[in-house]
């Protein structure tokens, strides 16, 4: 039994080869939550959709976001209306008072829908208005998540880390923003000053969450900050890590991140940006792969192949390499 945590890209990308070494029904993915928004009233699961739509072969692979193929007539005429009506457009947080109303997944991160910021797909956009509906009925995240697995065809088993409200937030010396206007809206280019994972020390893991943690557990090569960060912020989930076998895979050569802004987070984290910096974001990791040419140097075991993942046989090869590292430990 094997349990990766996963954000929106790297870990995913790496799933993409998992069963060259593991089982699918042995499989659990356990999915970043921090990235959720709250936009014209949807609530939006981008890592969680990321994976459902990859599990259900839909998955965009060129943007690794959405659809493959959709249309955006809708996301397209809400740009065309308010420039009609004069209303303004890009990144609109509702108001202090707004942001704790409603459903109270959706706090500290809900985004007018006038202009949409985020490129939104028809199909995608069902999506989530399913989910928002399934969430207003008095479902929980998990067991919307669950019915969307089932839906779409997953052969794994998907949980969101939380079915709590945790927001990651991005301080800057232009104000705090939400990840998704730091990351979407601004190509991740303001300076960042400190990362917030709002509410979640009041989080629980979702049903299953640490259950999931007993078995042996690999981290993809995701952003740690942003997308493993706010899993950890999560009390008993970093515990959990520290009595389970942990692999972490490297999101960096050497101090160069493959994607993202995990150079400029880790900065902000007083993290070394870089593969020795993983010390640092995943103290309790039993055994790192990096790749061939990465001079990283661990007091744990280290496996080594090449970890560009470009197609579903790099992805394998790094899936092996992760089989080999647990085989070490274990």
């Amino acid at each position: 039994m094997v349990t990766f945590l996963s954000g929106g890209t790297g870990t995913p990308k790496l799933l993409d080869g998992a069963a060259a070494a593991f089982s699918p029904d042995d499989t659990t993915v356990i999915a970043n939550t921090g990235d959720d928004i709250e936009l014209g009233g949807l609530f939006i699961c981008p890592d969680v959709d990321t994976l459902v739509f990859q599990g259900g072969g839909l998955l965009d692979r060129d943007r690794w976001w959405g659809i493959e193929g959709d249309t955006t007539r809708t996301h397209d005429a809400l740009t065309d209306i308010a420039n009609a009506v004069g209303l303004q457009g890009g990144p609109q947080y509702l108001p202090d008072d707004r942001q704790t109303e409603g459903r109270d997944i959706a706090r500290w991160r809900r985004f007018s829908g006038v202009a949409e910021f985020m490129e939104i797909g028809d199909r995608d956009r069902a999506v989530h208005v399913t989910r928002t509906s399934l969430l207003d009925q008095g479902e929980t995240l998990a067991e919307v998540t669950e019915r969307l697995a089932s839906g779409f065809g997953l052969t794994i088993d998907l949980l969101p880390m939380t079915n709590d409200p945790v927001a990651s937030l991005i301080h800057t010396p232009d104000g705090m923003m939400h990840f998704q206007e730091f990351w979407v809206a601004h190509g991740g280019e303001p300076t960042v000053e400190n990362v917030e994972f709002r509410g979640s020390s009041k989080a629980e893991p979702a049903p299953g969450v640490l259950d999931a943690l007993d078995d042996t557990v690999v981290i993809g090569p995701s952003n740690p900050v942003t997308s493993i960060g706010p899993m950890l912020s999560i009390p008993g989930f970093g515990a959990a890590l520290n009595d389970t076998t942990v692999v972490a895979v490297s999101p960096f050569l050497g101090d160069e991140a493959f994607s993202g802004p995990a150079g400029k987070l880790m900065q902000a984290v007083n993290a070394e940006p870089s593969t020795e910096g993983l010390a640092t974001a995943y103290p309790f990791a039993d055994a790192f792969v990096v790749d061939e040419s990465d001079g990283a140097d661990f007091d744990e075991p280290v496996e080594r192949t090449d970890i560009r993942i470009d197609d579903r046989t790099d992805a394998g090869r790094v899936c092996k390499a992760v089989a080999r590292a647990i085989e070490a430990v274990e």
